[in-house]
């Protein structure tokens, strides 16, 4: 069968204009220039991406990560002073990751998981992005002096699973006090905390309740976190990025960390307003002493609360 004149014509126009469509997408911005290959370490003791399905302890200081962390502060830094600072963020290969490489995870780009020694002082900043490619400004108030630990968590946008780096910045005691005075290191703070389960402050009641007593370790553990006011009225919870509470748990050497989310279906959904509950999940590789931080928004004040606990082989 042979097409007519203007069939042919109309079919050359279609045809064009099918060409001209894929190479208006062809040379659109799609976002990252990274691949995943630049987030692949070679060899033997390199950190896995995280299956947020999943959650892990991951011993993030022990194993080589795919993504170098530095961070640099202006001037030194000492116990009780704001401190301004800046992270640089590489890949293996030595890429700069940028906004566009990686994707929002629970409202943030960048998450910034900051203890101190005794895991004593505990703080949840976001980096935000700066000037120059790969620079991200962020800003703490360490409470007391050592050296802390930064732990990033992101999720790239060529992968989208979780990754992770460290950086360590050495904290000093505030002008005028005594040397060794608010050493966050020394005993009888965060790291000889006795185990806790429940912790009653400012009227409210805290409970971490995990499904089996004692933890064990290499075994998924459900727990079930909840809060109720020691008056018996209601709780004020409110999302505190993109959940009713946020959970994160380190271990006394701060190896590394596991960042816990609510497992409940709907995560905008409300927890009942009298006895909140939220349920979670968590798996830890080795027995020792271990610190689980809760994180709630009460009323429009960010709440952090500590449960110390002892896991068994």
């Amino acid at each position: 069968m042979t097409l007519a004149q203007p069939e042919k014509r109309q079919l050359a126009w279609i045809t064009a204009g099918a060409v001209a469509v894929f190479l208006f997408m062809r040379f659109l911005p799609t976002g990252t220039n990274l691949s995943h290959m630049d987030f692949r370490v070679t060899g033997a003791n390199s950190i896995e991406t995280c299956d947020p399905l999943n959650p892990q302890f991951i011993p993030v200081v022990a194993v080589r990560s795919p993504v170098s962390m530095v961070a640099r502060f202006p001037a030194a830094l000492a116990a009780g002073v704001p401190a301004a600072g800046v992270l640089t963020l590489k890949t293996f290969s030595g890429k700069p990751i940028a906004p566009e490489d990686l994707v929002v995870v629970h409202t943030k780009l960048l998450h910034l998981l900051v203890v101190d020694p005794t895991l004593a002082d505990y703080q949840h900043v976001h980096p935000e992005p700066a000037a120059m490619k790969g620079e991200w400004t962020f800003s703490f108030t360490p409470r007391l002096s050592g050296v802390y630990r930064l732990f990033a968590d992101f999720t790239p946008a060529a992968t989208g699973r979780g990754l992770y780096a460290n950086a360590d910045v050495a904290v000093g005691n505030p002008a005028g006090a005594k040397a060794g005075g608010a050493d966050a290191s020394r005993p009888g703070r965060g790291a000889m905390a006795s185990p806790n389960w429940v912790l009653e402050r400012d009227g409210g009641r805290f409970e971490l309740t995990p499904s089996a007593r004692p933890v064990h370790a290499r075994q998924p553990t459900d727990l079930k976190f909840s809060i109720r006011r020691t008056d018996g009225g209601t709780v004020p919870m409110e999302l505190v990025m993109g959940a009713f509470a946020h959970l994160v748990a380190f271990d006394t050497a701060r190896s590394g960390f596991a960042h816990l989310h609510p497992m409940e279906a709907n995560l905008l959904q409300p927890p009942d307003a009298t006895r909140p509950t939220l349920n979670f999940k968590i798996t830890i590789p080795r027995a020792g002493r271990y610190v689980i931080w809760a994180q709630v928004n009460l009323g429009g004040r960010e709440t952090f609360v500590p449960f110390w606990f002892d896991v068994v082989e």
